[in-house]
């Protein structure tokens, strides 16, 4: 075990979000777990014959007099040289009571109904952990998207190439669009092998049928454009927190053009150290 974090703070200040952002980065998650079973979870994780570099533990009030423990167990996890940090997520009280009000949650400090009053209990029960947190994001003017993106820059290995993962994949539109695609582009208007006797019994993966799609005037000012148009978005994608994109290439059948189209995008974004995998789902079928 390499990481452990331990992600706690206002309720309703956004750890369900921070929890999907971390497991999106590879983290292993376990929402409200009592303080006490920490230090024999990390002992078991780093004995596991499973590769579990990273956990992340959502320990918050919800415990009730669970959580009082925290503090003891955050010694021990010292003593045992435990390599941890604290993640504390926090907000204003307006955005904590405004949050309340919209999804109509009960605050776990009491049924009472005075939610500014759990919040400002709940506020003064945290302020030593909040005053010993590594890490701390406010999240009174963030959109999850953003919180996610600032997640990614503390916690995200650096990397070198894109962490978002892109598909790419050729279809026949005479068997309906991929239902989950993100981008599809039609290529019906390409040069068709179809129609030429000697390529029809090939597909898209055949070097003569690729050349035979690919060398075309068309084909080539078209992919020009259309690469262009890709690696314009990708990086937009990535900014909204996108983590995957499947781009669906259509032709009539998905046996020629669209085969061949895939795999030369494909082939074009992994040149520029994208993670991509090309796959064509029709490619076997009459």
């Amino acid at each position: 075990m390499s990481k452990l974090v331990i992600v706690t703070g206002m309720s309703g200040a956004g750890k369900t979000q921070a929890v999907r952002s971390l497991e999106d980065l590879g983290f292993f998650c376990v929402d409200n777990l009592p303080p006490t079973f920490i230090p024999k979870f990390a002992e078991m994780c780093s004995h596991s014959t499973h590769s579990i570099n990273n956990i992340a533990l959502v320990v918050d009030i919800r415990g009730g007099e669970f959580f009082d423990a925290l503090s003891g167990v955050l010694a021990q996890l010292k003593e045992q040289k435990v390599n941890f940090e604290i993640f504390f997520l926090e907000a204003s009280d307006e955005t904590l009571v405004r949050r309340y009000k919209e999804s109509r949650r009960k605050h776990p400090l009491g049924d009472h109904g005075e939610v500014l009053r759990n919040i400002r209990s709940e506020r003064e029960l945290l302020e030593d952990l909040r005053g010993r947190a590594d890490k701390l994001i406010d999240t009174s003017n963030l959109t999850n998207q953003q919180l996610k993106g600032q997640i990614t820059l503390l916690f995200g290995e650096k990397q070198e190439t894109p962490s978002i993962l892109i598909s790419v994949t050729s279809f026949g539109y005479k068997h309906g669009i991929p239902m989950d695609s993100d981008l599809v582009m039609d290529v019906r208007f390409l040069p068709n092998p179809h129609y030429v006797e000697e390529l029809r019994p090939f597909t898209g993966n055949d070097e003569k049928v690729h050349n035979y799609v690919m060398e075309n005037t068309v084909t080539r000012e078209f992919m020009k454009k259309f690469y262009s148009l890709i690696v314009f978005l990708i990086p937009k994608y990535i900014e909204e927190g996108k983590t995957t994109l499947m781009i669906s290439v259509g032709c009539t059948g998905g046996k020629h053009r669209s085969v061949a189209v895939a795999n030369y995008l494909g082939g074009e974004l992994l040149e520029k150290n994208y993670r991509v995998t090309t796959s064509h789902r029709d490619v076997d079928k009459n």
